[in-house]
């Protein structure tokens, strides 16, 4: 050997070794964040802020695609006595979020949500967040909205009726910058699978992306996916809300509670497409009328249009049904023409902006004229189970958001509290992951009875997306009987898809969802908030109780 060559061997050994131990990079922890609404780009952008963490947040579509982005009503928070409404307080946001929830609903979860509003709304500020309001002498006043089953104003919204667009905003700008930084890996267009496991354990994802499937490994797994609203004939969520999170959960093991518990928003405009009117607007005056101009509500609730959702939805449904059998017109309006008369004829435009602009598109001036609207799919308080880390019962997965069922909601959820859950639990999640909190418990397992859904029948029929769509809309949504279910059970049964491209695993994901909804709504034999049966009428109160499920054929 030469001594040129030596040396380079020499050399090349030296290199080989490792650096001091003093100099050496402990190994990152890596975090996979699935969903692109408010609970994952918050849960991206915490997490990412962590020295010992990389992440990679996953999108199946472009990043403003979820339904955080089309939230027009804002997000509810007690805030510091000076900026709060006059006599509000957390411990009313509590009552007022029970009460919406009939008795489902999970007091420490409810208690930690509202108590952590002020927290998490000044996080916002950090990551560009802004909301409406008018700046007096030296201090700052929210312009704070009252919606329905609220007690007082307490809604912060932002460009109007654009808050779930304007947080989204601000927040993927965030997750932008902090991509340039390196601190996160944003992966759009890629389709979340399954959940990888290792013993016990979720170790990833599985993922489709251009047309070509991948593993990615993670330490932990945030699900923040969203819901299911495309279950549904009409549905104000956008085309990427399929259940995906929750069908990965399932197949991977994880409990799921509350899943026939689904809410109807009552006032999609009532043409294609199915454009939300915010809650809001009725928060402002508006008022619910059938073509003869007799306004209904007050005659269903004492609070008439500003009842919880689940009952002004019924009553709409109800009322539509009542003019059919009467061979009158079943068409039900919102009157916003005396908001507009009382508080001038640009206030609607000023306060609403988006929904000015769409229904000038569509041709109606609210300003005068009533605008059609019916109940449509809106939020599903069910999903993953979790505790109030965030935690599912598969150690290592965790869920935030709409896919979680945190027990916050109950059986129906409040007007705007969706946001700041969203917030909160993706908080929390992250602070386990981290170790930033105490708790070093056992993982839970949430008293799961497994359950069957029958035989696997591969060489099932097909079906399309508006066939499960029009099915669950005739008997599965505001009104439900025993006899419709089983037969909506029957032929759901009859129903397989083979998962190729990505619109295959999003109708095989409905699918599956349709059949675990179908089985929860068959079981609860009794109508409490969201969950109506008509042949169980009445509220069997000391028997309520979650029903969670796991799956038996994992």
């Amino acid at each position: 050997m030469s001594a040129r060559s030596g040396r380079e061997a020499v050399g090349a050994v030296r290199s080989a070794r490792p650096p001091p131990l003093s100099r050496q990079k402990p190994q990152l922890r890596h975090v996979v964040v699935v969903g692109s609404g408010i609970a994952g780009l918050y849960a991206a952008l915490l997490a990412a802020g962590q020295d010992d963490t990389r992440v990679t947040l996953i999108s199946k579509s472009a990043l403003p695609e979820s339904n955080t982005y089309f939230a027009q009503g804002g997000i509810s928070a007690v805030l510091p006595q000076q900026q709060a409404a006059s006599g509000d307080t957390v411990q009313a946001h509590i009552a007022d979020t029970l009460a919406a929830g009939a008795g489902l609903n999970n007091y420490d979860a409810v208690e930690l949500l509202c108590a952590s509003a002020q927290e998490d709304i000044s996080q916002l500020h950090r990551f560009g967040v802004g909301f409406d309001g008018s700046t007096f002498g030296t201090g700052h006043f929210y312009a704070l909205g009252l919606e329905a089953a609220h007690s007082a104003p307490r809604i912060l919204h932002s460009g109007g009726d654009a808050t779930g667009a304007s947080m989204a905003n601000a927040l993927i700008a965030a997750v932008r910058q902090r991509a340039d930084d390196g601190a996160i890996t944003v992966r759009e267009h890629t389709f979340l699978t399954d959940i990888l496991r290792s013993g016990e354990r979720a170790a990833g994802v599985a993922v489709l992306c251009n047309g070509a499937t991948e593993a990615i490994s993670a330490d932990a797994v945030v699900l923040a996916t969203g819901g299911a609203g495309q279950l549904f004939e009409h549905t104000t969520n956008p085309k990427v809300a399929t259940a995906d999170g929750l069908a990965a959960a399932w197949r991977a093991g994880a409990a799921l509670s509350d899943l026939e518990f689904f809410q109807f928003h009552p006032t999609a405009l009532d043409v294609p497409g199915s454009f939300m009117i915010s809650e809001a607007v009725r928060g402002e005056g508006a008022v619910l009328r059938d073509a003869g101009g007799h306004r209904f509500m007050p005659a269903v609730h004492p609070d008439a249009e500003l009842a919880p959702r689940d009952v002004v939805s019924r009553g709409i449904a109800e009322h539509l049904r009542t003019l059919a059998a009467a061979g009158k017109e079943p068409r039900v309006f919102l009157d916003a023409t005396g908001v507009a008369a009382r508080r001038g004829p640009d206030f609607l435009a000023r306060r609403f902006p988006t929904i000015d602009r769409r229904t000038r598109e569509l041709g109606f001036d609210w300003n005068t004229e009533w605008l059609p609207v019916r109940p449509a799919a809106h939020y599903w308080m069910g999903g993953i189970r979790t505790d109030l880390w965030g935690r599912t019962s598969v150690p290592g997965l965790y869920a935030a958001g709409e896919a979680a069922c945190t027990g916050v909601h109950g059986a129906n959820r409040l007007a705007s509290n969706s946001l700041l859950e969203g917030l909160v639990f993706a908080r929390r999640a992250v602070q386990h992951i981290s170790g930033h909190t105490a708790d070093s418990g056992a993982w839970p397992d949430f008293g799961a009875k497994p359950l069957h859904l029958g035989e696997d029948r591969s060489h099932g029929e097909d079906f399309t997306r508006a066939e499960l769509q029009r099915l669950m809309a005739a008997n599965a949504a505001l009104v439900r009987d025993g006899g419709a279910l089983a037969v909506t059970a029957k032929q759901l049964e009859q129903w397989r898809r083979q998962p190729v491209t990505v619109a295959d695993h999003e109708d095989a994901n409905l699918l599956l969802a349709a059949r675990l909804l179908v089985t929860a709504s068959r079981r609860r034999e009794e109508s409490v908030g969201a969950h109506f049966r008509s042949d169980y009428p009445g509220h069997d109160w000391p028997n309520t109780r979650h029903l969670t499920y796991i799956n038996a054929d994992h």
